[in-house]
């Protein structure tokens, strides 16, 4: 045989040998993802523990089965349903939560797929979301805690109210707590953990919404009344306050004037006095002028005697025409 045919040959036997490793690879190797697991199965019944560590990893080729499931956390989000609360008032409450796989091998046995584990949840979740609200009152599934304004960059001077004026003792944060510890009893059996649930939102029926908003109407009213009340006493506080200063600013202010005036009076009468010493005569002559010009005037009518010390001036003078 020529070495040219060998080698083609050679290279068809290869290629054969290449094609059904190929084929056995393809059913015996399987890749994990860091964010998955997988459980194997061989017709039908689980093989083994799940494999959770990521890489290449290998199984018996068309008769094992990898079946994939998740490791990260998962979304669940239930429809709204109609509860009753402790005081007998109906609401739609709608929840919302957080699982993920602990137990794929479980997971696979009881329900199967991510489907069959959603009707699950809806069961577990809506269960112990129905016993809490219904054993609690409606305010407490409405509001977190009793403060009404809640605001941290405030005056140490400012004044809030600690309480609501409707007392709640557990709170909506509180009770979506109770519902996790609930839930988280029964989903184990299923392999799995119920990580977080919340309460997304709640909704009056008809019947009970007018009302509600009618309580809460009448609270806010009287918050702000209180509110109001204490702010008037400090306006009241701050007036008497301003009062009282501008009463002390005046009273200092009039006693400081009368301090000057006393003072303008000593000098005056000093000054009169000096003026009067220098010459009696003169300054009784000017302060007889002063008082003539402030008593005689053209319509008055004066009658003195001869002896007058007031005519002894007018007597001296000449009557002009």
């Amino acid at each position: 045989m020529k070495k040219g045919a060998f080698s083609g040959i050679l290279l068809v036997l290869l290629a054969l040998l290449g094609l059904v490793l190929a084929a056995l690879a393809s059913g015996a190797l399987y890749i994990i993802d860091e964010g998955k697991q997988v459980v194997i199965t061989q017709f039908g019944r689980p093989v083994g523990q799940p494999v959770t560590s990521a890489g290449l990893h290998f199984k018996t080729p068309f008769i094992q089965q990898a079946h994939f499931f998740e490791k990260r956390i998962l979304g669940w989000d239930g429809d709204p349903n109609q509860i009753p609360t402790k005081d007998k008032k109906y609401i739609w409450v709608d929840t919302t939560a957080r699982w993920r796989i602990t137990d794929a091998l479980k997971f696979l046995q009881s329900v199967g797929n991510e489907i069959g584990a959603q009707s699950r949840l809806d069961d577990i979740i809506n269960s112990a979301t129905r016993d809490v609200v219904t054993s609690h009152l409606l305010v407490e599934a409405v509001r977190n805690s009793n403060r009404i304004l809640e605001n941290t960059n405030v005056d140490e001077d400012a004044i809030f109210a600690d309480e609501a004026l409707e007392h709640i003792s557990v709170g909506r944060q509180q009770l979506t707590r109770v519902i996790l510890e609930k839930a988280k009893v029964l989903a184990p059996q299923y392999g799995i953990e119920i990580v977080d649930v919340r309460i997304k939102r709640i909704n009056y029926v008809e019947d009970v919404r007018n009302k509600v908003y009618d309580r809460m109407i009448a609270e806010r009213k009287r918050a702000a009344e209180k509110y109001r009340s204490e702010g008037q006493g400090k306006s009241a506080e701050i007036s008497g306050q301003v009062g009282k200063e501008l009463k002390q600013i005046s009273s200092q202010a009039y006693r400081q004037a009368q301090v000057i005036i006393g003072k303008a009076d000593a000098e005056a009468i000093d000054i009169y006095a000096r003026a009067y010493n220098s010459d009696p005569g003169f300054y009784s002559f000017l302060k007889t002028l002063e008082s003539y010009r402030k008593t005689l005037d053209g319509k008055s009518t004066v009658i003195l005697t001869t002896d007058s010390d007031y005519y002894r001036y007018l007597s001296g003078m000449e009557y002009r025409k």
